[in-house]
């Protein structure tokens, strides 16, 4: 990775002063005794309502909420260890909680439609449909205007959590005018699983391919209307940074590896835990900065090398712990092959056409 000399001082220090937050400690103790020894079982057997019902209690489901709809108001550095906890919990339970988490931050606080306002108050879980925008226009979910608001259909590529949710939060795009529109979609008549994903890694996280069939939004429940153009300006933030989970991952990879009793196995967890700080740190400057400036392709380059760089590193920290184990890491009741394949989730998760070519870039030896 590219020596980089972010201007925001103390990001890290400052997510890692979050573990002293109350709430930030509960969900640590939740993760702990719940979602760490479940881990393997989730991933055979699926994140279930039971897990998001305690999801609701812990406050997870609204903790970026303000205090008037029961939020914890938390900051940057707070949320950031939170992602990092559950994801280096269980992957699976990150996955379809993030979905939901990220869509709650962007609704609107007022005027509030019924399922904007139970979303923001953690009574439902919403699901997160906007990743197809990406790939207009080659493939998209169509918004068309009618009265009194919109028709969207199409096919959705990927809605993590399907079994779980209210509403779906979907991003549409109206060819005509190429204006982006992001609208709640109440699962019911108008939504329709196609087929489970036969997916190799993250296989807990209920992730299906939705059909919508001219679901009707109101314009009381479209979240946002936007150029194309400006949703991609705001989507570099979205893909080109490594964020929390990378982290998580890492940590919990480099923990088991420092708790096996071969000294060469501590010894990849010696060598690699600094290198994985300072990704860690300079990904975490760098997104802080770039949010400061106003987004955007803000030092995008250092970015995706910091994205590349907890990529590699992840593969090769779930790498080690497969070698470490031998044979039985291969096996469905061992974490070495559960990490090595959310370790591979990661490189395609959250992936536009930037991060796909610097990693290809990085990969040529570009």
């Amino acid at each position: 990775m590219a020596a980089t000399s972010p201007t925001t001082p103390t990001s890290a220090q400052a997510v890692n002063a979050g573990d002293d937050h109350p709430f930030v400690r509960g969900v640590r103790e939740y993760a702990e005794r719940v979602l760490r020894p479940t881990a393997l079982r989730t991933d055979r057997e699926g994140v279930t309502a039971e897990r998001i019902g305690e999801l609701r209690e812990l406050g997870l489901l609204n903790h970026l909420a303000s205090a008037e709809h029961g939020g914890r108001s938390l900051d940057r550095g707070a949320d950031r260890r939170i992602h990092e906890i559950v994801a280096g919990a269980c992957f699976n339970t990150w996955l379809v909680w993030a979905q939901h988490a990220a869509v709650t931050a962007r609704l609107p606080r007022s005027p509030l439609p019924e399922t904007a306002r139970r979303a923001l108050t953690g009574e439902i879980l919403l699901g997160a449909c906007i990743s197809d925008v990406r790939a207009y226009p080659k493939r998209f979910i169509e918004a068309r205007r009618v009265g009194g608001g919109w028709v969207l259909s199409g096919t959705i590529s990927w809605v993590s959590g399907w079994g779980l949710h209210s509403a779906l939060t979907v991003a549409a795009v109206e060819p005509s005018t190429e204006t982006v529109v992001t609208a709640l979609v109440g699962v019911g008549a108008h939504t329709r699983a196609t087929a489970p994903l036969d997916l190799a890694a993250v296989a807990g996280s209920r992730t299906e391919r939705v059909l919508l069939e001219g679901a009707f939004v109101p314009d009381d429940h479209v979240i946002s209307r936007q150029t194309l153009e400006r949703t991609r300006f705001d989507d570099i933030a979205t893909a080109g940074d490594a964020r929390g989970h990378h982290f998580g991952l890492a940590e919990t990879v480099l923990r088991e590896l420092a708790e096996t009793p071969d000294p060469l196995v501590q010894a990849v967890a010696t060598a690699w835990r600094p290198r994985v700080a300072r990704i860690r740190e300079t990904a975490y400057a760098l997104a802080d900065e770039a949010a400061a400036a106003g987004g955007g392709p803000h030092r995008l380059q250092e970015r995706l090398d910091a994205k590349v760089a907890s990529g590699e590193a992840l593969a090769a920290l779930t790498r080690a712990l497969v070698v470490a184990r031998a044979g039985r890491g291969l096996t469905g009741d061992d974490t070495a092959q559960l990490h090595a394949r959310s370790a591979l989730f990661v490189l395609v998760q959250g992936q536009s056409a930037d991060v796909r070519r610097a990693q290809l870039a990085h990969l040529a030896g570009g």
